[in-house]
């Protein structure tokens, strides 16, 4: 599959014009400023993790995205329901390990959450989709100890045995799937001061997924437009905490100009 800037500007006028319903089941740290990033980019966000209401919520959805980075088993059993519900309404699911291979209980309650869904995105650091792969790597919390590129062949393992996009962020995003492989390039050294930027950019992913139905595609446009987003805020921050507010902003008024100019986009080199 060819990639260009083209495609990702075409997806993201779609998530523009269809405001799609982005389902979130994330955690507490995150919440407002994965919400805004989805309002800013033109979806709809909703926030809902009680048992009593996930299935219902999923079911009007256009995506679901699954975040396990604040567990509690309420959470854990409302995600399987409303992983299950979206399943069978045939939605993209997008998975956030946040954290996997920190704690027993975070790897063994995510690879449950695994066989429970038909996947479409799982974005991880690369310490986090090593560990999800069954691999050894050690994690500090929720941040990586590894590089990207050291986690792309287990990315290429989750794709196949999952049959979905597999995206290991950092420096270089590496996004892999069945269809092929790529790296996205763009971003900014800041990014990693913000937190939850990961799990916005998981976020995005759900976004796009919800209007592009080729899952590699949807997945590195997604990761193309927070890394531009992301440079275009650094460029008028002071710090991080001025970055946020910027890449909100950036995010809102990204332009197709914008994409064409700073898109660093390459296919990524076989297995």
């Amino acid at each position: 599959m060819m990639l260009s800037a083209k495609e990702i500007i075409e997806d993201l006028e779609q998530v523009r014009a269809k405001a799609p319903l982005v389902h979130n089941i994330t955690n507490y740290v995150v919440m407002n400023s994965t919400a805004n990033a989805l309002l800013a980019i033109g979806a709809s966000p909703v926030m809902a993790h009680a048992a009593e209401e996930v299935e219902d919520m999923a079911a009007i959805a256009s995506a679901l995205v699954i975040n396990i980075g604040t567990l509690s088993e309420p959470w854990v059993a409302a995600m399987a329901r409303a992983a299950a519900a979206a399943v069978a309404r045939g939605i993209p699911v997008v998975y956030d390990p946040v954290g996997v291979g920190a704690t027993p209980y975070r790897t063994r309650t995510f690879r449950a959450l695994l066989e429970k869904a038909r996947l479409a995105v799982i974005r991880g650091n690369a310490s986090e989709i090593i560990a999800v792969a069954g691999e050894r790597s050690a994690t500090r919390g929720v941040d990586s100890s590894a590089s990207a590129e050291s986690a792309v062949d287990a990315a290429r393992c989750l794709a196949e045995r999952f049959g979905c996009a597999v995206c290991v962020s950092g420096p270089t995003d590496y996004v892999v799937s069945a269809g092929g492989a790529w790296m996205v390039l763009n971003g900014h050294p800041l990014m990693p001061r913000v937190t939850g930027l990961g799990c916005t950019a998981t976020a995005l992913c759900g976004a796009f997924a919800a209007v592009q139905p080729d899952r590699l595609r949807a997945t590195v446009a997604a990761m193309a437009v927070m890394g531009i987003a992301g440079e275009i805020a650094a460029s008028r921050s002071q710090g991080p905490g001025s970055m946020q507010v910027n890449f909100l902003d950036a995010l809102y008024s990204l332009d197709s100009g914008e994409i064409r100019r700073r898109l660093k986009l390459s296919a990524a080199p076989s297995a």
